[in-house]
């Protein structure tokens, strides 16, 4: 899914100051009823870029409210761009090529966002009977794929289109939608779904 400037998280304009300081109001709590949901924020991934913790705080506050805003019944066909904006906040800054899927429920709420290969700084090997277990794993009746392309240009490869094509059809088989592969490249997010490619 293309991402629209508006959509995409703004740069801050204000100090880094400023942003420290308002981090920690943006993360801890979310209220859903009467229960409050605490999002804590993990240690760093392994080849992640180096991250001050007020920066990851915002980071993870981000996602937070993306996986909270997808979790709406009907959140996935609703905000499309959310997905991948998650995926974006998610796998922009490895280093090397991740393979990840978001589960859906059948009502397109998000079930999960999980990493399920992680490869070389070109290339990751991704196995069809893995993916199709995670799916079952997850009770899951569609999933977004999602990838990333450490160098930086978005274009699929032959390798990619071949990949989504053999996923589509092995999960078809468990009666799974594949609803869209994302290509994250840098900032910016390739949909083969808005290119007609699924």
């Amino acid at each position: 899914m293309r991402t629209n400037p508006q959509s995409r998280m703004a740069r801050p304009s204000r100090s880094a100051a400023v942003v420290r300081d308002s981090a920690p109001a943006l993360v801890p709590k979310v209220r859903r009823g009467r229960a409050k949901v605490i999002f804590p924020v993990p240690a760093p991934a392994a080849g992640a870029i180096g991250l001050a913790d007020h920066e990851r705080a915002v980071i993870e506050a981000a996602r937070a409210i993306l996986r909270a805003r997808m979790r709406q019944p009907g959140g996935c066909a609703n905000s499309p761009a959310a997905a991948g904006e998650l995926a974006l906040l998610h796998l922009a800054d490895c280093e090397h090529e991740c393979f990840a899927v978001m589960f859906f429920d059948a009502q397109n709420r998000l079930i999960e966002f999980e990493e399920v290969f992680r490869g070389t700084l070109t290339q990751t090997s991704v196995y069809p009977r893995e993916v199709v277990r995670a799916v079952l794993r997850h009770n899951a009746a569609a999933v977004i794929l999602a990838h990333n392309h450490p160098s930086g240009v978005p274009e699929p490869s032959h390798a990619d289109e071949v990949l989504t094509s053999a996923l589509k059809a092995s999960l078809a088989l468990v009666d799974v939608k594949v609803l869209d592969h994302l290509i994250i490249a840098g900032e910016r997010v390739m949909s083969f779904a808005e290119r007609g490619l699924i």
